[in-house]
């Protein structure tokens, strides 16, 4: 069996039909279009559009106007793009423990989190959406609300993850951020874009996106090669050829959603009372973008045998307090966040994409139960 890679992307013609229009048409029509797509996808007032999902997260809290010594809460189970962000503005990612079933954060951990830290200086909370399956919004803007501060979400990949009948990014969240290419390394192409319906932070974004740069016939009558710069602006604007790529893939969307529940309830059945191997708590809607595990015993061990079997895994996540920059910064110690501790070491990240044949995952569950019954 050819190795199996943890990721892998579906590419058709589609692909090459609307990169060769780009190229042809050397305009932002493509840019437009994109963002008119996620627009009626999202029934959102507006979608800003950026090279990837950091660039979209740096964004949000640029067009909030973030500071010096703001407070921004997230997760401590996240990607570290979010926390990365706050710190760029010299501003303080206050982390929260989680749900260690759903990985998502608690909102008891949350509520405990922001009387601790209630402050003036206390802006938001940046809630990252883990595998697909989202976080109990209904009691995190509650919570937000008591304390008056702003909810974002961390969509990640998981365009179209829905809450209570509703996608993410239409919710009551004031920014939402996604991401379209599901690669980290070396990908084809990158987007992500930010949703709000305000139209003020809609407008700031849409300048700071590009420099902040102003240009066109002013009032005095001077022509679109005059320029004026207003702000602090940043390069998030995407390509046209890139916007090509995302859109086709954007068009596959729903194609990949029900691809990826088919693969997940393949390994539901076949890994259900696999020794030492516990799957997914589905506790809401459910996307799958990662199919998450439970290893109970030895899990970077279990990790490299099926690896040598060719397949390959990976964590989702190690926790923030853990990477060494938070962890000097922050002096936080190990055991800060308990629930969070706890589930790194046993969760395991299984391949689940389109690109992935019926044969790939039967022989991905085969291996896992072989490699269990070993343990026994």
């Amino acid at each position: 069996m050819e190795e199996i890679s943890f990721f892998k992307p579906t590419i058709t013609s589609r692909e090459s039909e609307l990169i060769n229009e780009a190229l042809n048409s050397q305009g932002t029509d493509m840019i437009d279009r994109l963002e008119e797509s996620l627009k009626s996808y999202f029934d959102a007032r507006h979608i800003i559009v950026t090279y990837n999902a950091a660039a979209a997260h740096h964004l949000a809290l640029c067009a909030m106007d973030i500071k010096r010594g703001d407070k921004i809460v997230c997760s401590v189970n996240a990607f570290p793009s979010v926390a990365q962000a706050i710190r760029h503005f010299d501003a303080e990612p206050i982390f929260v423990d989680i749900d260690e079933d759903d990985f998502n954060i608690d909102p008891n951990a949350l509520r405990a989190t922001l009387n601790k830290h209630n402050h003036k200086k206390l802006k938001g909370v940046f809630v990252s959406h883990i595998g697909g399956q989202p976080a109990k919004m209904r009691e995190i803007y509650e919570i937000a609300g008591e304390y008056g501060i702003k909810v974002l979400d961390d969509g990640n990949k998981s365009i179209g993850m829905t809450y209570d009948g509703k996608k993410i990014g239409n919710t009551g969240s004031f920014i939402s951020c996604f991401q379209i290419s599901s690669q980290l390394k070396n990908p084809v192409a990158t987007a992500g874009f930010m949703i709000t319906n305000d139209d003020e932070i809609a407008a700031r974004a849409q300048l700071l996106r590009n420099y902040a740069l102003l240009s066109g016939v002013d009032k005095y009558g001077n022509l679109g090669y005059i320029y004026d710069v207003v702000d602090i602006g940043v390069k998030y604007d995407i390509t046209t050829l890139n916007a090509a790529y995302a859109l086709a893939q954007f068009e596959k969307n729903d194609e990949f959603i029900a691809r990826r529940a088919a693969i997940a309830e393949y390994y539901n059945k076949a890994l259900d009372g696999c020794p030492h191997v516990r799957t997914p708590v589905k506790k809401r809607d459910h996307v799958y973008t990662q199919y998450i595990i439970k290893i109970d015993k030895n899990r970077d061990g279990f990790a490299r045998e099926l690896l040598e079997a060719g397949i390959h895994t990976s964590l989702h996540y190690i926790p923030i307090h853990m990477l060494k920059y938070y962890k000097d910064k922050y002096s936080l110690k190990v055991n800060d966040f308990p629930n969070a501790l706890k589930a790194y070491q046993q969760v395991l990240s299984l391949p689940i994409y389109n690109a992935l044949k019926d044969s790939e995952v039967s022989y991905i569950c085969e291996k896992i139960e072989q490699i269990a019954k070993s343990r026994v």
